[in-house]
């Protein structure tokens, strides 16, 4: 057992390490890329980033942006101290401005899925070929960029219709807007019920390592080691596994910024992607 004296030294040490990073900055942003509306996302990021902030010390604030290429460009731009990316973005912000990978989702792999209406006669993916397709945006991991790949590995034309949001694919498909969108499993199985009644998957494509959530370059290491402290602490807690299931999330597991590496093997281009570097 450690001595008192000993274990006093280290409290007091951790104390003078929290008050030296709250006179450094009193608040840090955590960036969430908009795959779903900006008040849902609120709704329910703020009570994980509550209790991230209670367990670690460092206030984190919620923060997102109107759409995903704005969200882009403030990644390029370093602006968010933390941020909830998806694979490709990572890859690419990771490479520049030096986004450092912090953690992931526990256990989570992400795949892209194409939905119909549950009524369609689409059976299969080549039953697509040559209509408009909806796709959030460009550069959306799953619900785009692993889509698109799998119709021209089949050689089959189709046109994209972007629009913005991972919600506005799944409605857009069930107001007959289009034939059929991309999504992923996650923001499918977070939607209003409602609407996920009137959809069917029709293709999943293979699994890959799942969004990032990563610092920018800069931030202090010690803060880096405390909030990642708090994520592992509240992966423990059954009162807290109940807030991290409204984002999706098992639990948090430490991330390397290697463990991208088999999203990095796609080759996938900023242009193919129309990504903001």
């Amino acid at each position: 057992m450690a001595h008192p004296l000993r274990r006093l030294c280290a409290a007091l040490l951790l104390l003078a390490s929290a008050g030296a990073v709250c006179a450094q900055q009193t608040s840090y942003t955590f960036g969430v890329v908009p795959q779903e509306s900006a008040s849902q996302l609120a709704a329910n990021w703020s009570p994980v980033l509550a209790a991230l902030s209670d367990k670690s010390g460092i206030k984190l604030s919620f923060a997102t942006a109107p759409d995903v290429p704005t969200f882009e460009r403030r990644l390029a731009a370093g602006e968010y101290d933390f941020a909830y990316m998806n694979p490709y973005h990572f890859v690419v912000y990771h490479a520049k401005p030096g986004y450092r990978a912090l953690a992931r989702a526990k256990g989570e792999r992400i795949r892209g899925v194409l939905v119909v209406r549950k009524d369609s006669p689409v059976r299969e993916m080549k039953d697509l070929a040559g209509a408009t397709l909806a796709f959030p945006t460009p550069a959306a991991f799953g619900a785009t960029l692993l889509v698109q790949a799998e119709l021209h590995r089949q050689h089959l034309p189709f046109k994209a219709a972007f629009v913005k949001s991972h919600n506005s694919v799944y409605r857009g498909v069930v107001k007959g807007l289009y034939p059929a969108g991309g999504g992923v499993p996650r923001t499918l199985d977070l939607l209003d019920p409602d609407i996920s009644r009137e959809l069917r998957v029709v293709w999943t494509s293979q699994p890959y390592t799942s969004h990032a959530i990563a610092t920018r370059p800069q931030l202090d290491p010690a803060v880096r080691s405390r909030v990642l402290a708090a994520m592992m602490q509240i992966s423990l807690e059954p009162a807290q596994l109940k807030l991290l299931a409204e984002i999706g999330f098992d639990g948090f597991e430490p991330a390397q910024d290697q463990d991208w590496d088999d999203v990095r093997r796609l080759g996938i281009s900023p242009a193919d992607a129309r990504i903001q570097e």
